[in-house]
């Protein structure tokens, strides 16, 4: 009897396990639910890569169900059909539409079935065969495809329309100066030399900063004024620096030329400097129209550590020029520059 009763726990267990196991593929087969299933038939008009047997179907988002087969459709050559078994309880109406939903970027393509009205009807089978729908060629694409056709809509439109973009971007390059990169000249300004010697060196220290501009005369570029209202880049002309740098930089030299060399620094030198030296630039630049000249404008302020204008001038002057050519136009705002930065020098020193 003991036997015999061993084997009837085996046989038990292995008819437990058996039907353990159909339970589960069952289970599998019916994504994870036992409960009634409808078949739909998707009919894709593109062709759609990464689809599988046994691949996810969605509606808005949630998982519903599985593709159960995939076959070709001898009437539509272009064409492939998917059948698949979605949870009867999914409102799948008339009106609602199917496509492809990807997992990343490479992933699976699993079936992705949207929405529809509360007002449409459910969609029923009929004669037996399951109901069909027939996808969205444009959310069926795949984001390789959809590129493709996007490049090459793009490329259509560039085709046809060569002349009128490349007169686009001339436009935008000569707005922009992209226009006028060439292999220029480039510019520098000379510091003011020749001071009288100095016998012993000055008591107090003096920080220049660099220059206020305008936005226009913020460039390394040599700019005339064609015009009392139109500017343009002086030929191809340009400086070794942005002009305030360059500005700051040569009139700092010059007053080391000076002997002052002790006296001045940079504010960055400096966390509480004894005396400021501010200049605003209004105009530095070349008329080329009526008696062509450089021209420089500037307000130059000394200021103490508290805030108090120490002393305070407005610089301006001109320098002719033989012609509107480059060379002598640089020439003449070389000049400029030389005489008005010894003009400073001069007057700094004077005030404190």
């Amino acid at each position: 009897m003991e036997f015999n009763a061993r084997y009837l726990l085996i046989a038990i267990f292995a008819l437990a396990a058996l039907a353990g196991g159909a339970g589960f593929v069952y289970w599998l087969e019916n994504s994870g639910g036992f409960g009634p299933r409808t078949e739909y038939r998707i009919v894709y008009p593109v062709s759609v890569s990464g689809m599988a047997r046994g691949g996810k179907v969605l509606f808005n988002g949630l998982q519903v169900g599985e593709i159960r087969e995939l076959t070709l459709d001898a009437n539509r050559p272009d064409a492939f059909v998917a059948i698949v078994s979605v949870d009867s309880r999914t409102p799948v109406r008339e009106d609602t539409t199917a496509g492809i939903d990807y997992e990343g970027l490479t992933g699976a393509a699993n079936v992705m079935l949207t929405g529809g009205t509360a007002q449409s009807p459910l969609l029923q089978a009929s004669n037996g065969e399951p109901a069909t729908i027939i996808a969205d060629p444009l959310a069926s694409r795949s984001w390789t495809q959809a590129a493709a056709r996007a490049l090459g809509s793009l490329e259509t439109v560039f085709s046809g329309n060569k002349d009128r973009f490349e007169n686009i971007l001339k436009g935008l390059e000569r707005m922009t100066g992209g226009a006028e990169e060439k292999n220029g000249v480039l510019t520098d300004l000379l510091p003011p030399k020749g001071f009288p010697a100095r016998s012993e060196p000055v008591s107090w220290q003096l920080a220049i900063g660099e220059p206020s501009v305008l936005l226009s005369l913020n460039t390394d570029k040599v700019l005339e004024l064609k015009s009392p209202v139109q500017w343009a880049q002086l030929g191809s002309a340009k400086w070794t620096d942005n002009l305030p740098n360059l500005f700051q930089t040569k009139l700092i030299q010059g007053f080391e030329n000076a002997g002052l060399d002790t006296a001045v620094l940079r504010p960055a030198d400096a966390l509480d400097p004894e005396n400021r030296l501010n200049i605003d630039i209004r105009y530095f630049h070349f008329r080329a129209y009526e008696n062509p000249a450089a021209i420089i404008d500037l307000y130059a302020k000394i200021v103490d550590r508290d805030g108090g204008i120490v002393a305070s001038r407005r610089f301006t002057a001109e320098e002719p020029s033989a012609s509107t050519d480059p060379d002598d136009a640089i020439a003449a705002m070389g000049t400029l520059f030389t005489n008005t930065a010894r003009e400073i020098i001069t007057w700094s020193e004077a005030q404190l």
